[in-house]
């Protein structure tokens, strides 16, 4: 019986068959042969990497993206793109082509953000958007966030996390845990932690195995043991609102942080947004 390999497939096939794998998979792929590496840069291939409304996103996009292909459409998109009037972020995670979403500080609900005694509104050179939020002084801390379901990937657990800084004059922030929560339908998540600078994390959610994990995001309420805030790559500080799995379905995802039992004054907290993005 003669033996089938991969350059005897036809293109289709080939394209299936590699969409059953990851993107870096299709790049280890290329360097077998001339041909599969022909093959791997199809756009065929890469257009199921692609999220199925692709087109739609790059509608939504604040400047237009050049591209000759549908690999270098997916490179492109694999980093973070202003969508919606510069009031979001989207961006592909390359590792499982699973779409991730930023809020800016404009798409969120503060409370008196609009007030210039509370808040203020201005540019800051560290954010991918065009403006953040500083708290200036005020006793009612709360910034909500709301999402569909319906914008990210189907059958996927995601993580939400405020991206936030301290100012040098920051005060009061850490006097009392502020209360953080996130409902999807009828589950819903909630902890508790206290704003600081970074501090060694502690047990959470994502020490839960993955099958537990699962089982525990859909179950309808899920108490964690909230870790603090922990620093980023890029310079700021994200606090985990909590995780839910997407399953497939058009429902809100609800976030939210709140300090409103204390009375005393606090200020000095920078506000980017809110960040949902897949957690394995």
């Amino acid at each position: 019986m003669r033996e089938i390999t991969l350059d005897l497939l036809p293109e289709d096939c080939f394209a299936h068959i590699m969409s059953l794998t990851s993107p870096q998979d299709v790049c280890r792929s290329a360097f077998v042969s001339s041909l599969i590496r022909y093959m791997a840069d199809s756009d065929t291939v890469w257009e199921k990497f692609l999220p199925s409304n692709y087109e739609e996103i790059l509608s939504r996009l604040v400047s237009p993206l050049a591209y000759s292909s549908k690999k270098e459409l997916f490179s492109r998109l694999s980093k973070p793109q202003l969508i919606d009037e510069g009031r979001k972020i989207f961006s592909v995670e390359i590792s499982s082509n699973k779409k991730c979403y930023m809020l800016g500080a404009r798409e969120l609900s503060i409370k008196w953000a609009s007030h210039p005694l509370y808040w203020c509104w201005k540019p800051l050179s560290q954010s991918r958007f065009a403006e953040v939020a500083e708290l200036r002084t005020i006793s009612w801390l709360q910034i909500e966030g709301l999402l569909s379901t319906r914008l990210l990937s189907p059958r996927t657990s995601y993580g939400a996390y405020l991206i936030v800084n301290f100012a040098d004059r920051a005060y009061g922030l850490d006097s009392l845990p502020s209360e953080v929560s996130l409902e999807v339908g009828n589950f819903k998540s909630q902890g508790t932690v206290y704003l600081s600078r970074p501090k060694i994390e502690k047990q959470s959610l994502e020490s839960i195995p993955s099958v537990n994990r699962i089982k525990a995001m859909k179950s309808k309420v899920f108490q964690e043991r909230q870790a603090g805030p922990g620093e980023r790559k890029d310079g700021w500080i994200e606090i985990k609102l909590g995780y839910f799995y997407n399953d497939e379905g058009d429902e809100e995802v609800k976030m939210c942080l709140k300090e409103v039992k204390g009375e005393h004054l606090k200020g000095g907290l920078i506000v980017e947004g809110i960040e949902l993005r897949p957690i394995e």
